[in-house]
């Protein structure tokens, strides 16, 4: 599955380190569907400290050398 369009909008301005508590607080105040909450709702990890990590858990496939967040 790709992530959506949002859902990488949401990532590449979500401040990290971020917990999975705070993905998902700033994804409903931001507005996000109900499919992208479900699935940073199936994270397993608690803190991230980059977007790719995040990609990566999901399994959406590989972030592009563009979307890497240092940490």
């Amino acid at each position: 599955m790709s992530p959506s369009p949002a859902l990488r909008r949401f990532l590449a301005e979500m401040e990290f380190p971020a917990t999975k508590d705070d993905l998902l607080r700033e994804a409903v105040r931001d507005g996000l569907d109900r499919d992208d909450i479900t699935a940073l709702e199936q994270l397993r990890g608690y803190s991230y400290s980059a977007r790719w990590q995040i990609l990566t858990a999901l399994r959406l496939g590989s972030p592009s050398a563009d979307s890497l967040v240092a940490a």
